[in-house]
């Protein structure tokens, strides 16, 4: 079962490592600074409360099915077309509640449209996200790592073409959420077609008894999606609510540039996520018939998984936050030192980020969505108050210090509430070489004044040196999962 995971997570970190990078540093940062910085920060206010509510897109359909095709891979020619059913329907109940606050808040005719097009974008988008989950719950984590990247790639073809080839037009916003919409139109049609060739499976169709069944056990990874989509998203809402109008989407745009390179480095830890949970998801499932060796397994992939995050998270954190002003400079032509002090804050939260996609998937695929869905309402809630206390005061900096202080508490009550529920119990000498490796790279980091990237190249270098030598990542037992038949 490890090896699955590891091959997994070569397929998907691979495609997604050679994608995303230059779909969020070239063609996101290339429409930020086309577009200007207050234009941006209009667009992030709308995406961000389209985003919010495209948990009624899903109703925790696809963690769900993941974990239960995973776990029943057999059901999946008789699940898929209900299911799809289910999905077109709750279109219309999230077009309903996402344009009715819309309304509520006052947008005019360009944001309304802008709108319009965005929740049309979260459909789209969730239904490739339902598809995938069938080829995760199968573990045909090659398809679903192509899948993973092609909306993008077609937005890279699309968006740098209206960027950087001549077409007499200034570049647009709303052509940045055109090009969103045709590239995830194409995307569907081909995530469709492979699922059809791989398992076949009828036309959509809603069926009330299944239904009422399908979201009745899916409820509680609704709730949980919602909570955590609040708290990680809803900082630049408070800060257009905030500040004044003056300074509001200014402030909004500066936290959503530093939030981007944050987004592209914890990319990471959720992809590793993908192929983790459906493989915890099995685990669990042989918790009943063998406990003592379930639990084994399930402590030794997250003790591998584990340490890989925080060998990652620990640089990445250290590195980029030694670098905040040339990394900003080098993204941004205006405000670099404002950006700057906002992510060198908020790019520490990789850490507890990582922590939660680790623990979280775990408990997820256990079914632990009780105790999920109270920290994930304390965690909204902390994030809230802080935010109502520094926003007036700090601006987007104060924001990125509640966010931060919210993804800690999230990440730490996680972590304990695993080790509670499955015995995972770390050596002390672990805890040791953790520490050491966290004290010496911040160290040598910290240390160096030389060329950006040459800089994130030795930050690289040292990582991996200090892990082996230390001995927090074995590669030999990498390598041997890896040849294992």
């Amino acid at each position: 079962m490890i090896k699955k995971l590891l091959s997994g997570l070569i397929w998907v970190l691979l495609a997604n490592l050679l994608v995303k990078p230059f779909w969020i540093l070239g063609i996101e940062v290339g429409v930020q600074n086309a577009v200007g910085i207050e234009q941006y920060g209009f667009y992030i206010d709308i995406f961000n409360l389209a985003y919010i509510f495209n948990i009624l897109l899903d109703i925790g359909v696809t963690n769900f099915n993941t974990r239960n095709i995973a776990q029943h891979p057999q059901l999946i020619s008789q699940h898929l077309p209900s299911i799809l059913g289910i999905k077109l329907a709750l279109l219309g109940l999230y077009g309903v509640v996402t344009l009715s606050v819309g309304l509520l808040s006052g947008y005019g005719s360009r944001e309304f449209w802008l709108l319009l097009l965005l929740c049309f974008n979260q459909f789209l988008n969730s239904l490739i996200l339902y598809l995938r989950s069938n080829f995760e719950g199968l573990l045909l984590f090659e398809w679903d790592s192509l899948l993973s990247v092609l909306d993008r790639v077609l937005m890279i073809v699309i968006c740098g073409a209206l960027l950087w080839l001549p077409h007499g037009h200034a570049f647009t916003i709303q052509y940045f959420v055109y090009a969103q919409t045709a590239a995830y139109l194409l995307a569907v049609s081909i995530a469709l077609g492979l699922l059809w060739s791989k398992v076949g499976f009828s036309m959509p169709r809603l069926r009330p008894t299944f239904t009422l069944a399908i979201l009745r056990r899916s409820l509680p990874f609704a709730l949980l999606v919602l909570l955590m989509a609040s708290y990680n998203r809803i900082d630049p809402i408070l800060l257009n609510r905030l500040l004044p109008a003056t300074s509001a989407h200014q402030q909004a745009g500066i936290y959503a540039g530093a939030f981007r390179l944050l987004d592209a480095l914890t990319m990471v830890a959720y992809l590793v996520s993908v192929p983790l949970l459906p493989v915890y998801a099995r685990l669990c499932a042989q918790l009943k018939d063998e406990p003592r060796a379930a639990q084994m397994q399930i402590g030794h992939t997250t003790r591998i998984v584990f340490s890989l995050m925080m060998v990652f998270a620990i640089a990445a954190a250290a590195t980029c936050t030694h670098l905040a002003p040339q990394l900003m400079s080098l993204l941004y032509h205006d405000h670099a030192q404002s950006y700057a002090s906002v992510f060198r804050i908020l790019v520490l939260g990789i850490v507890p980020i990582s922590i939660t996609y680790v623990f979280g998937t775990l408990l997820t695929a256990h079914g632990s969505l009780r105790q999920l869905n109270c920290l994930a309402c304390i965690t909204l809630m902390i994030n809230v108050v802080a935010n109502l206390c520094l926003i007036p005061r700090l601006g987007a900096v104060g924001s990125a210090w509640a966010s931060l202080a919210a993804q800690s508490f999230m990440a730490a009550s996680q972590l304990l509430l695993a080790m509670r529920i499955f015995n995972i119990r770390p050596s002390a000498r672990y805890i040791l070489k953790m520490t050491l490796y966290a004290l010496l790279i911040v160290s040598i980091v910290g240390a160096s004044h030389l060329a950006w990237w040459i800089e994130v190249a030795l930050a690289v270098v040292v990582s991996l040196a200090l892990s082996w030598l230390l001995g927090v990542v074995n590669p030999k037992e990498l390598i041997s999962i890896l040849k294992e038949k």
